[in-house]
């Protein structure tokens, strides 16, 4: 059943208070994995929380309790419940979406400034971290709670939502959370719910629409490699003793080549190879190997064919260097890389390549001293799309954008995403919002306005859809 034309009205004529909207959330720095901003988080949670409020929801912030931080003990940021609606005749929705931020500088090489959000007349899009990942899509669930608070029409669906402040530093606390609520059965706050729908993730290019029904999984380590107990002068010290640079670099070099190829052996056996049909898969997306290098801003694609590069993102473990901390001038003799390893299927991953690292680091022979942390990780996820509400959010998505979207998994990780299709036995569904090239994580992220707004329709369009296909169930 197509929204109410009054609704689909409505969002284009508030379209500049729904862009103010954003405005004032970018403008919050809600750094999660900087303590110096944890306040931020928290007066971002209260900035959702009342805009939630506002139009008539039911909310409750909950603590998370505290946890270390840069050797410092932190209140973790509550998670936000809500729930307006308890129809029994009407199917239930839980929405789940973050409210922290990826860090930015203009040093980093922002063209505009990353907590302000900058429209380009000319091109339409809204620059500022967290304008597609993710406070973009949490507020597009907020502009058609409002359309339907001053248009005085009932939603057509019971909505719970759960909205978290740690989701880019791992979601601590928020599965543990999860799973005694749960337990609390009636008088909890996901009592009753019937799929989940998530909106954190991106179209496979920037022409597409797309539901995605699957995700990689990520585990996420710190490498310490250290040895002078103080800074040292290369030109005194030099060729007299162990540097650990020289062996954080060589230890690096063992765990993943320039194609991309997985040195750790046994990794990429976890998975099993795709079959032909799957591949067809791969091979009828809307997809070009000229798109991920325009997202990428470079010819550096691993191949020239679709389906390998494709299941390199979708399907395949990867293994990320994600930088190394250290002096630059001088010659500060501790080093702290991490790396990043996205898997698919195999919960033994951690276990392997940590043994497989200090098997590399004793090769070495170095009187250096190596130490390995394992921060967090997210299990992967793979869902049923042949299912009411991914049914519901495909013809959805055909009235607002009059294409056919294409099915995708992703190469990230929205880690609670599992947790709630475990702990509620139900199905989740990945509603993407933003573009492929909105650049989340990186410099100058955006939201097209286009997206916002026409996003914001596909979501009140969804409930629409989920209402009328499930009658009768």
């Amino acid at each position: 059943m197509p929204a109410p034309a009054d609704f689909l009205k409505f969002v284009d004529g508030n379209e500049e208070a729904f862009i103010q909207r954003l405005a004032s959330a970018v403008e919050i720095p809600s750094i999660s994995g900087d303590p110096v901003h944890r306040e931020d988080v928290f007066r971002m949670a209260s900035f959702l929380e009342s805009q939630l409020q506002a139009y008539g929801v039911e909310t409750k912030s909950v603590p998370l309790g505290s946890h270390e931080l840069d050797g410092q003990k932190l209140q973790l940021p509550p998670a936000i419940l809500g729930r307006i609606g308890n129809d029994k005749s009407k199917k239930t929705v839980l929405i789940y979406g973050h409210f922290d931020v990826q860090p930015a500088e203009l040093s980093d090489g922002w063209t505009h400034p990353p907590f302000k959000l900058t429209r380009d007349e000319s091109t339409g899009r809204l620059y500022g971290r967290g304008s597609s990942d993710d406070k973009g899509p949490i507020l597009g669930w907020v502009n058609v709670l409002q359309a339907h608070h001053d248009l005085k029409i009932p939603l057509p669906v019971n909505l719970r939502f759960c909205f978290e402040g740690m989701e880019e530093s791992g979601s601590e606390g928020l599965d543990e959370f999860i799973l005694a609520e749960v337990k609390k059965g009636k008088d909890g706050w996901f009592d009753g719910v019937d799929c989940v729908c998530i909106s954190d993730n991106y179209w496979l290019n920037t022409r597409t629409p797309c539901l995605t029904y699957g995700l990689r999984g990520l585990t996420y380590f710190k490498i310490t490699v250290s040895g002078p107990g103080k800074d040292l002068h290369s030109g005194v010290f030099g060729r007299m003793v162990y540097e650990p640079m020289t062996d954080l670099i060589a230890l690096m070099s063992k765990l993943v080549d320039s194609s991309g190829k997985i040195l750790i052996p046994g990794v990429d056996e976890m998975v099993q190879e795709a079959s032909e049909e799957e591949r067809q898969i791969y091979e009828k997306l809307d997809y070009s190997i000229k798109d991920v290098e325009e997202s990428a801003g470079g010819s550096i694609a691993l191949s020239d064919d679709k389906a390998t590069v494709l299941m390199g993102r979708m399907r395949s473990p990867s293994l990320s260097l994600h930088g190394i901390e250290g002096a630059f001038y001088g010659a500060r003799q501790d080093r702290d890389p991490r790396e990043g390893l996205r898997e698919v299927q195999h919960p033994n991953v951690n276990p392997l390549v940590i043994s497989y690292i200090e098997s590399e680091f004793k090769k070495l022979g170095s009187k250096s001293k190596l130490v390995i942390e394992d921060l967090h990780g997210g299990k992967p996820w793979v869902e049923d799309y042949d299912h009411w509400s991914y049914a519901a959010a495909w013809r959805a998505t055909e009235e607002i954008y009059k294409q056919t979207p294409d099915l995708t998994r992703e190469g990230g990780s929205i880690p609670v995403t599992l947790t709630f299709a475990e702990a509620l036995g139900v199905n989740v569904l990945l509603l993407p919002m933003g573009r492929g090239d909105d650049g989340a994580h990186s410099t100058n992220e955006k939201l097209d306005k286009s997206n916002y707004i026409e996003g914001t329709k596909l979501l009140g369009t969804y409930l629409y859809e989920v209402a009328e296909g499930t009658k009768g169930q």
